[in-house]
């Protein structure tokens, strides 16, 4: 039986432009029909009207297409952006501030707005809202990502909508740097719950293979592989609302895509455009999941967690690790750095410094210098003992080609 999560047989190996695929239709119902859980994730500029007034009657269509989903059997969850935007807005700002204490008070007003608006028209259809805000600690714990997790769960079970957003009224790397925008924070929400499709409603209809303003320009309906061809694609507008782009979004794709999952890109304006995903018409640009859905640990250390130290190793243990898919030992370490401590999170890198993998160190970063270069059965006569053979085993790493590591 084909796996909705992996490309069936026939799919083109390249990417194509719309309407080149004869069974991109077939694959998008597939996928779709598949999918028991579903994150939804909309932009400001899909919310808001220009100057980051709440769009209502927007706001009230969405809330529509969320139940399509879930009359359509599917769990949702959806990931909004808006808050910054909408406590401008009440506030009377026209632009977005700079000093951190201030952004963060509009965000406070201003969630509260999203809330109740989200709340008002969810409750028409018989849903309760549940507002979630998170934080990147709360993914990067171990035990705060579990139980971020359990409550989602929790809160599909109670018939709410679980509706997600940065804390940014007590983050401060959150509306800077961390997550970076929403499209990250909808990828690794996805990821978590092990959704089997994302959709990121934009203000485009996708990603086009040129100019978006230019009528010689084309959305690609399928992408199979994200290569430096489609990244060549990327094309940012700049606003004073919005912290995303095509570029983040891209970004959000090659999350899911390789922890398993599709993603589909598509113009949150278009009317019926969440009807047309269920009837598997090819709206947007669908990008298709590679290889085999990770586990829930290998997704945590992949993509979530954020790494430690680094430890840098030779060219055998790059093979080892990464062709023959062994376990991490000393013999292959060369150098370590950073101050982490046994079952933090570390980045495996080659000579050149190339991220090959992460995983949960066994020993901490003074143990490895001790005993970087030895051989295994050398490790107690240094160390004094020898609670484990691998300083990284292969059960708690997460490699380069299952998750193709940035950093």
């Amino acid at each position: 039986m084909n796996d909705a999560r992996n490309p069936r047989p026939g799919v083109p190996a390249s990417n194509a432009p719309s309407g080149s695929d004869p069974s991109s239709d077939d694959l998008r119902r597939e996928i779709f029909d598949r999918a028991d859980t579903i994150v939804l994730k909309v932009g400001t500029r899909v919310v808001t009207h220009s100057g980051g007034v709440l769009n209502h009657d927007r706001i009230g269509l969405l809330a529509e297409e969320l139940h399509a989903l879930r009359s359509a059997g599917k769990r949702v969850v959806l990931v909004s952006s808006g808050a910054v935007g909408a406590g401008m807005s009440t506030l009377g700002l026209t632009s977005r501030p700079t000093d951190l204490a201030q952004l963060q008070a509009v965000a406070a007003v201003g969630q509260t707005k999203l809330m109740d608006a989200y709340d008002r028209v969810l409750a028409r259809f018989g849903y309760h809202s549940g507002q979630v805000l998170l934080t990147a600690d709360d993914v990067n714990d171990r035990a705060r990502y579990l139980n971020v997790r359990n409550t989602l769960h929790s809160l599909l079970r109670f018939n709410a909508i679980p509706i997600i957003n940065e804390n940014d009224t007590v983050s401060v790397e959150e509306l800077m740097t961390t997550f970076g925008d929403n499209d990250r924070l909808a990828a690794m929400v996805a990821s978590l719950l092990r959704a089997q499709l994302l959709i990121i409603f934009s203000d485009v209809d996708g990603l086009f293979d040129g100019d978006p303003s230019l009528s010689s320009s084309r959305v690609i309906s399928t992408v199979t592989t994200i290569d430096a061809t489609v990244q060549s694609y990327v094309r940012d507008k700049k606003t004073g609302l919005s912290k995303g782009g095509m570029a983040s979004k891209l970004e959000a794709a090659r999350i899911c895509t390789t922890a398993g999952e599709n993603v589909i890109i598509a113009n949150g304006h278009a009317p019926g455009v969440i009807q047309s995903i269920i009837d598997g018409k090819p709206v947007g640009t669908l990008f298709v999941a590679q290889g085999h859905s990770l586990s829930p640990l290998q997704r945590w250390i992949g993509f979530s967690a954020r790494p430690r130290g680094k430890v840098v190793v030779d060219e055998g243990a790059c093979r080892a690790l990464i062709r023959n898919g062994k376990s991490l030992l000393a013999a292959g370490i060369l150098d370590v750095e950073g101050d982490f401590r046994k079952g933090d999170v570390i980045s495996i890198c080659d000579e050149s410094q190339e991220p090959l993998a992460r995983g949960l160190s066994n020993y901490g970063a003074a143990d490895i210098q001790r005993i970087k270069g030895l051989k295994s059965n050398r490790i107690a006569q240094v160390l004094g003992h020898r609670p484990y053979e691998e300083v990284v085993h292969r059960d708690n790493l997460a490699d380069r080609k299952s998750t193709r590591l940035n950093s």
